[in-house]
């Protein structure tokens, strides 16, 4: 148990420094996706056929699984272009308004009742996105990407959740991200038009780091949480990935010094945004119980 909840930590933890990485490439962020799909996806691929794991899928299947991956890779452009156009701190104080957008969508999607209390505590992290919004203006188009980066997030699992019935993650994975990769390939000269590259090939840094964002925080960081849900709950893991922005924010103040830049009002805004996720991880926990219980 305490192997799994390591490798589950170590997971979060890559998740959150893959904003780091998104400063630090300079790339531009369409680019920079696309050379991560890439990798990616070639490396899966590989792995899944040294295994003898690749599976055929049905072409109806396909087509769902690949608009799933085109909600990722939006959710990944907007989200390091919101890196980009604010810093790391900013997007994932953004990125912390999916559940307020999952509130809302879960419901309309699977056709469920809305949660009162769901809303009422996403409308908190939202406000919490105004005030940073409102006392840092400079950070307008940051903000705005990391709001669509948190629409994408909400969206991805809930349409995620019933292909995971049928097929295994690794799978699904090599799919949705293959079928983001050519949805890129296809919209990244239209999306470098509206925001033009300073140039177009990595260096041998962004190549660097390319590399750790595919193959650490990617790759691995998958990796481990599969072998991690293998004796833990899928509960367990939806909490503790509550802490990628907390690890994330952390990580940007000691490489960037960001803490340096920002105000007071941000500070309020991180404060009530982290107010609504404690919220919802006890209401979350609390149903958990009872629901084992009975």
């Amino acid at each position: 148990m305490k192997k799994a909840l390591l490798q589950l930590h170590i997971a979060v933890f890559l998740a959150g420094f893959t904003a780091i990485l998104g400063k630090l490439i300079t790339l531009n962020e369409g680019l920079l996706v696309w050379f991560r799909l890439a990798i990616t996806v070639i490396t899966l691929a590989v792995i899944l056929f040294l295994r003898k794991q690749l599976l055929q899928i049905p072409f109806k299947d396909i087509l769902r699984i690949f608009g799933v991956g085109v909600i990722v890779a939006i959710h990944w452009v907007t989200f390091y272009g919101s890196v980009k156009y604010a810093n790391v701190s900013v997007a994932l104080v953004c990125f912390s308004a999916t559940g307020f957008f999952t509130a809302f969508f879960e419901p309309l999607i699977l056709r469920r009742r809305i949660s009162l209390i769901e809303v009422v505590l996403g409308l908190i992290a939202i406000f919490g996105i105004y005030i940073i919004f409102d006392f840092h203006p400079q950070y307008k188009m940051g903000v705005i990407f990391g709001i669509i980066s948190a629409v994408g997030s909400a969206l991805f699992p809930i349409y995620n959740k019933q292909l995971l019935l049928r097929y295994s993650p690794k799978i699904l994975t090599l799919y949705e991200l293959g079928g983001g990769l050519i949805a890129l390939t296809m919209l990244v000269p239209l999306y470098l038009i509206q925001f033009p590259a300073a140039y177009y090939i990595p260096t041998t840094t962004d190549w660097l780091w390319l590399l750790v964002l595919a193959w650490l925080c990617t790759v691995l960081s998958f990796d481990l949480q599969l072998n991690a849900l293998k004796k833990i709950s899928a509960f367990t893991a939806n909490l503790t990935y509550n802490l990628e922005p907390v690890y994330g924010i952390i990580l940007a103040f000691i490489f960037f010094k960001e803490n340096e830049n920002l105000n007071r009002e941000f500070y309020t805004g991180v404060l009530l945004i982290l107010l609504a996720v404690v919220l919802q991880m006890l209401r979350i926990r609390r149903q958990h119980k009872q629901n084992t219980v009975s």
